[in-house]
């Protein structure tokens, strides 16, 4: 009893907390969105927005976690990421405020600040009012009802003397002993019901956790079957000929002095083999993680792999920063396996690359058109695209092709990401 009576009593000046804060932070913050949104058109709201969007976020993201630490309720949040190194001035300002303005979860946010200034606010204030209501009826059981020259309630009960007290003293015990059972249920109540507006919508959590499970095998599988590749790649290449440069030097050892014409043709031969194993762990390497893309970014990566290409190959990019090392390395190996099956399959003797960013949709873009015959089709099992498919998925990225008999193939890709304000070459 004593644990039930403390949690009511805590849940009630929790209310009473939150009560305030509805009304005085939610008004506040709603009437200041609204100003400043409509002052976008004359150009003041590009500077205000921003600012007031955040705190906004900021106080649904306290309220997110007060529900978990109150009411053990989870409330996800389900923002888009923002820039790791934004850009300064007024560019820097006017991409953050569309940012901001394009991401649903702002809305959502934006929604729920009437909703919690009203409906959030009572449901608040019902325990609240639980706990402090029957203290009216004992003090005017005590004597309080003497002040009361007639007309007034206590709930529904008409003070009017003594006998009356007694029996406001009798509802507050009552409304003090249903406020023991139901006022943590009232306070998880307030909290569902934000969550209820806050949380992205169910269907969309599902796809979402569905889209993940997917990838997340997709991406075991790629690791998977690129380490079978590389081990493939290192015993029939690099060690075999190690191996064979080893037995040439053993064999060197012992003809140098029985016949040193022949040891100098083994010395020569194990020469070659080096040169030729060293110049396979290098091609090894840059399939790993070519070193022009760590230091220079994907554009200038996919310009070096364009120099390597049996065809034509002309690169547009237009990158404003840095991503992240995955993201560039996923839209590096997506571009190189699209252009690796342009030269095999496609006929073309040219193709057009281009990257670019779109900061409002916080997309790169990458798309590679052939003049070739045209056909390619997407979801083959083992086809290039199916793999470029997956490398995407693994980053909510998506691909699109329009590839008509007779050409030209364009193939589309996108992945959600933002950059730094690291400058990249762009021609």
């Amino acid at each position: 009893m004593r644990t039930r009576v403390r949690e009511a009593l805590l849940a009630g000046v929790r209310g009473l907390a939150l009560t305030v804060v509805s009304l005085a932070g939610s008004v506040t913050l709603f009437v200041m969105s609204v100003v400043s949104v409509v002052l976008i058109v004359l150009g003041v709201g590009v500077f205000t927005t921003p600012a007031v969007l955040t705190a906004v976020r900021a106080f649904a993201n306290w309220r997110r976690v007060v529900a978990y630490e109150w009411a053990g309720v989870r409330v996800p949040a389900g923002y888009r990421p923002a820039p790791a190194d934004p850009r300064e001035g007024v560019t820097g300002l006017v991409e953050r405020c569309v940012l901001l303005l394009k991401d649903p979860a702002t809305w959502r946010d934006l929604l729920w600040l009437p909703v919690d200034m009203t409906a959030g606010a009572v449901t608040a204030l019902l325990p609240a009012a639980l706990v402090f209501y029957p203290l009216e009826g004992l003090v005017i059981a005590a004597g309080l009802w003497r002040a009361f020259s007639g007309g007034y309630w206590y709930g529904f009960v008409p003070i009017e003397g003594q006998a009356s007290g007694l029996a406001a003293a009798a509802l507050g015990a009552v409304i003090f002993a249903a406020a023991l059972y139901v006022n943590p249920l009232l306070l998880r109540l307030h909290f569902r019901l934000a969550g209820a507006v806050l949380a992205p919508p169910k269907d969309v959590l599902a796809r979402r956790v569905e889209r993940l499970t997917e990838t997340r095998h997709d991406a075991v599988d790629t690791s998977a079957a690129e380490l079978r590749r590389i081990e493939r790649d290192l015993h029939d290449g690099a060690q075999a000929r190690l191996v064979a440069m080893g037995m040439n030097l053993g064999t060197v050892e012992a003809l140098i002095e029985k016949d040193p014409a022949q040891a100098r043709k083994l010395l020569a031969a194990a020469r070659a083999s080096s040169a030729e194993a060293l110049a396979e762990l290098r091609d090894l390497v840059r399939g790993i993680h070519p070193p022009v893309l760590a230091e220079r970014g994907p554009a200038d990566a996919i310009r070096a792999l364009a120099l390597c290409m049996p065809l034509t190959v002309d690169v547009q990019a237009d990158l404003p920063g840095r991503a992240e090392a995955p993201v560039e390395a996923a839209a590096y190996f997506a571009v190189s396996e699209v252009l690796t099956n342009a030269a095999k399959h496609s006929g073309a003797d040219r193709v057009w690359v281009d990257l670019h960013h779109d900061a409002a949709a916080g997309m790169l873009r990458m798309s590679v058109t052939d003049n070739g015959r045209g056909g390619a089709v997407t979801g083959r099992e083992g086809g290039g695209l199916a793999g470029v498919e997956r490398r995407l998925g693994t980053f909510d990225g998506i691909l699109a092709v329009s590839s008509p008999a007779g050409g030209p193939t364009m193939v589309t890709m996108e992945i959600p990401c933002v950059l730094s304000s690291q400058k990249t070459s762009s021609s």
